[in-house]
């Protein structure tokens, strides 16, 4: 069931702890990693493997190994848990592979597993199989198709493809349609081994028999058992415009009185069309007529109602003959003849006539646009018939006079829907008779909105302040942008456009909804990773083309005090080396004088600002009065002289605090041995070690029984040595250091920096003393000259002073057999184990 794959590595390393002796210490780290195969939808608790098992642990080990699933995702926690009885790896909650990994080929989930005592890390990685778990869909509960009745047959209609949120052959689709004569089913290949259904026609098609079809179309995919999904495919047949308009007469007359009232009914004309839908559909217009009919008279395009549109003067013209068109939606027209008869009565005042009106007009219309198109006619005669238009009102629009008693108005400046949504004008016609008269027609522009504008950002960059630790999904600001256009083109939405983070990984740390410009943290921010980042945010509005405009987000991430100070020097005892943890002491000369400096307490923080500030305090100190800490600087000094009363073995606790709220600390623990040399430290030291781990007790005895031969070796070699030159010599100057002025002056002298990784060691050698005369029997002896520590050191033998000279040859025998002899210390060092450590 489990595929296993194990890769095991090896690595050692040493250490040197003493010149003449090396320790070498070999740890070895293995890493597994085991392969399991599951099928998804899988339900909470149901076995993957046999973990324990495959890494090779008994049912009696697991207690004490503790066997456990880590990982740094939680997402990997929640999937899957361990028994803690029999080690087996099981579900821990439903697994969606398309959730999970979407249309990925391959999807698994790798985790760690925590093996403790000894520790070691192995690698699981659980590959989810898919299963034909989701139908085929469609995006659409029908397909809509219009096909006309001259379409060729073979011709081909793509279809809507399928959806199939499986992978595999689970996800390989093909398609079925109903059985239907006139249509048939045929694919074609797409890239990635898709195939596109494409609806072919197989005969012709009449609408006049059958002006629809439905279909069903049905995708099955490859699963086992497979699933499908079908979706409604209507066909509608449109018509072909095979039959012309007719009129139902040949000529139309009638008679109307002279000085109608203007929009009089003079007579109504009627041609049917037997054709459907727009081929269907009828239009009236003036044929080829002269320009005063279409003054005195209007025809409505679709009623096919004549009107009078001017006053009919019957001394200008009795009787009106002129030629009306009916056209199809096809272009297909038919003509007939319409005989008008005026009855003579008296005329009236002049008539204005809008022949057009471009409403609304575009706001971007360049000027110079006509937007309506006016006809000013007087059927009188001499001055009464002659008109002057102007337009009356605020407007950014003016007349033209045109031919014929036309007028165009046209824009005279820019339009600009955002000051004026609507223009109202007052078309004025006046003809110069006496009494003049005059009429008059309002004439409404609407202005319609283009996408003029692009949004505006209320600033240009905002600034946010979010505290760390904040909970995910929380607020962060809120952007807000104005679209002066109306409607879809001041329809503002909001998107991510990038930033110091970019695209994809502002995504990962805020998002943004979409209508309101609300920015949401999409996880908790931690200040100690991320202490700003910057997003770009798009106001993006709905015309088209789309119009767009970006502000920046600067995101501050506010500290909190959620990190303790760590301490650096001293090092915890419970995070060091046996070795280590047994030389943290500081050695303090009893000489030491108020204000010595013993130690520095050393630490740090993660956080910022006052939560990094950080002050030292002495908590607990065997001698109190002795020691001292700065507050800020750690300093850990004497607060007066070292006495001899004065334990040698002293024990500090400093507690380094923050200054968050509330406020976080660590201790620090300072062992300090008070004694002049470290020959005199090593036994208050001894005591120290031998509280430790029993390895760092027995690591210590061998070392001091090593460094106590090495020493044995070292006082043979060198007194056999000085034995052997005294005899060379000459009278062995030993014996003569046994007469009654012979004495020795040995003291000990230590190096200042003896705590620097060495110990002293010393021997005795004997020099003659300047000759004196001195009887023999005289008590007390006469003072010996006091040699300094460098001359002393400097020898490599007795020595006789000599008046005359500061040295003299160590080989030459002394010139006075009974001169008192000066016996000098030699000083050896020798690297300390425990301080190179």
């Amino acid at each position: 069931m489990a595929v296993r794959r194990r890769q095991r590595r090896a690595a050692g390393w040493g250490r040197a702890l003493l010149p003449a002796l090396l320790l070498c210490l070999w740890c070895r780290a293995a890493a597994e990693r085991l392969r399991y195969s599951i099928a998804e939808e899988l339900g909470r608790g149901s076995l993957v493997g046999p973990l324990a098992r495959d890494l090779g642990l008994s049912a009696d080990e697991l207690p004490a190994r503790k066997l456990q699933v880590a990982s740094a995702g939680k997402k990997q926690l929640k999937y899957f848990s361990v028994n803690e009885e029999n080690g087996n790896l099981y579900v821990n909650e439903r697994l969606d592979r398309e959730e999970m990994c979407g249309e990925s080929a391959s999807c698994s989930v790798s985790f760690e597993v925590l093996v403790h005592n000894p520790l070691n890390v192995f690698h699981v990685e659980v590959s989810i199989e898919d299963v034909n778990d989701n139908s085929p869909a469609f995006s659409k509960d029908a397909l809509e198709l219009e096909i006309g009745e001259w379409t060729l047959p073979g011709a081909r209609f793509p279809l809507e493809m399928a959806r199939d949120s499986d992978v595999g052959r689970n996800s390989l689709l093909t398609y079925q349609l109903t059985s239907n004569p006139s249509f048939s089913l045929a694919m074609k290949e797409r890239p990635g081994g898709k195939k596109q259904p494409e609806l072919v026609l197989e005969k012709e098609l009449d609408r006049e028999k059958q002006s629809s079809f439905e279909l069903v179309l049905t995708a099955v995919d490859s699963g086992d058992p497979s699933r499908s999904g079908t979706v409604q495919v209507r066909v509608n047949v449109t018509d072909a415009n095979d039959n012309p308009p007719v009129f139902s007469k040949v000529v139309y007359e009638a008679r109307v009185a002279e000085n109608p009232p203007p929009g009089s009914l003079v007579l109504r004309v009627r041609a049917t069309d037997a054709d459907a839908g727009s081929n269907g559909r009828v239009f009236y217009s003036f044929g080829n007529v002269p320009e005063a009919v279409r003054v005195l008279f209007s025809v409505d395009s679709e009623s096919g109602e004549i009107r009078t549109a001017g006053p009919l003067d019957f001394e200008e013209k009795p009787t009106y003959i002129f030629g009306l068109e009916a056209m199809d939606g096809g272009g297909l027209t038919d003509h007939c003849e319409v005989q008008i008869d005026i009855t003579d009565e008296n005329d009236n005042a002049p008539e204005i006539t809008v022949l057009s009106l471009s409403s609304p007009v575009p706001e971007d219309a360049p000027v110079g646009t006509v937007v309506a198109v006016l006809n000013v006619n007087d059927p009188d005669s001499g001055e009464n018939g002659q008109v002057s238009c102007e337009l009356s009102g605020e407007a950014p629009l003016s007349i033209v006079a045109s031919s014929g008693g036309s007028y165009k108005v046209v824009t005279a400046s820019a339009l600009d829907r955002e000051e004026a949504s609507e223009h109202r004008v007052t078309v004025v016609a006046r003809d110069r008779g006496r009494p003049a008269l005059r009429s008059s027609t309002e004439l409404v522009l609407e202005v319609l909105d283009v996408n003029d504008n692009a949004p505006v950002f209320e600033e240009a960059a905002y600034s946010a302040y979010v505290a760390e630790n904040n909970a995910a999904g929380a607020l962060v600001v809120r952007v807000q942008a104005r679209d002066a256009d109306a409607g879809a083109n001041g329809r503002v939405s909001y998107w991510l456009a990038g930033g110091s983070a970019g695209a994809a990984g502002a995504a990962a740390l805020v998002s943004v909804e979409a209508r309101s410009g609300a920015l949401y943290a999409q996880r908790s921010l931690d200040y100690e990773q991320c202490r700003e980042f910057a997003v770009a945010v798009r106001a993006q509005d709905g015309g088209s083309p789309a119009r767009s405009s970006t502000a920046t987000v600067r995101v501050f991430v506010l500290d909190r005090n959620d990190n303790a100070p760590r301490v650096l020097w001293p090092a915890a005892a419970g995070g060091a080396a046996p070795a280590a943890a047994a030389a943290a002491f500081e050695v303090v000369p009893r000489s030491a004088e108020a204000g010595y400096l013993v130690a520095k307490v050393v630490a740090v923080d993660a956080d910022a600002g006052r939560n990094a500030w950080l002050s030292y305090e002495l908590v607990q100190a065997s001698e109190p009065a002795l020691f001292r800490v700065g507050l800020h600087s750690g300093e850990v000094r004497t607060t007066r002289a070292v006495s001899e009363r004065d334990a040698a073995k002293q024990r500090l606790v400093a507690v380094v605090k923050d200054h968050g709220q509330p406020a976080l600390s660590a201790t620090a623990t300072l062992h300090v041995v008070l004694a002049e040399s470290l020959q005199e430290a090593l036994p208050e030291l001894s005591e120290r070690a031998a509280g430790a781990e029993a390895p760092a007790g027995e690591l210590q005895f061998y070392l001091v029984l090593a460094l106590a031969l090495l020493s044995a070796l070292l006082v043979l070699s060198v007194a056999l040595a000085v034995l052997a030159r005294l005899r060379r010599a000459g009278p062995p100057a030993v014996l003569r250091c046994l007469g009654a002025q012979r004495f020795s002056v040995a003291g000990a002298a230590f190096p200042a920096d003896f705590c620097e990784g060495t110990l002293p060691y010393s021997y005795n050698l004997c020099v003659a003393a300047p000759a004196r005369a001195v009887p023999e029997a005289a008590w007390p002896p006469p003072p010996v000259p006091i040699l300094s520590a460098e001359e002393l050191l400097g020898g490599d033998s007795c020595e006789k002073p000599s008046p005359n000279s500061s040295s003299a040859v160590a080989e030459e025998p002394p010139a006075d057999p009974d001169a008192p002899q000066v016996c000098k210390t030699r000083l050896l060092f020798f690297p300390d184990p425990l301080l190179s450590a």
